[in-house]
């Protein structure tokens, strides 16, 4: 059975939180990938930066719904959340629109759990962990490639 350390890329290109969006977006094109890692100066992982990322810069900002009791305003949805999109919209840096804390796996992972997730939790770029350090990353392309070498 296939593992991730069988299929994840070995020679990953980082970010770090202090790149500004334009530099990492023109990473991701250019090496037609989905996301990134973001590494921290300690060499831990920060966050992923994905191209879903960026696009959500491009998108419009819900208002939280409110009603009025007593001459107050209760809200329906989470300041926070709303703080969180406005955020991510307005970002200059990778680490204001980078997704932190990011699902990971380990070399040891099966290529069945990784597509599990790939799919239920519409996750596409998932670093790979070993003892806390990045070792790879593996992406929808990984998956596809297993896919078309299984055929020929």
């Amino acid at each position: 059975m296939l593992k991730a350390k069988d299929i994840m890329t070995t020679d990953v290109v980082t970010l770090s939180p202090e790149t500004d969006i334009a530099t990492a977006a023109k990473m991701l094109l250019e090496k037609h990938i989905n996301g990134l890692p973001v590494i921290n100066e300690d060499s831990t992982l920060a966050g992923v930066l994905c191209q879903s990322d960026l696009v959500a810069q491009q998108k419009s900002i819900s208002m939280p719904s409110l009603f009025t009791l007593l001459d107050g305003y209760i809200t329906f949805s989470s300041s926070t959340e709303m703080e969180k999109e406005i955020s991510k919209i307005s970002a200059t840096m990778v680490e204001q629109a980078m997704t932190r804390s990011p699902k990971t796996v380990s070399p040891e992972t099966t290529i069945e759990e990784i597509a599990n997730l790939m799919v239920n939790k519409k996750l596409y770029t998932l670093p790979v962990l070993e003892n806390g350090k990045l070792v790879g990353i593996v992406g929808k392309e990984d998956i596809l490639r297993v896919l078309t070498s299984a055929g020929e």
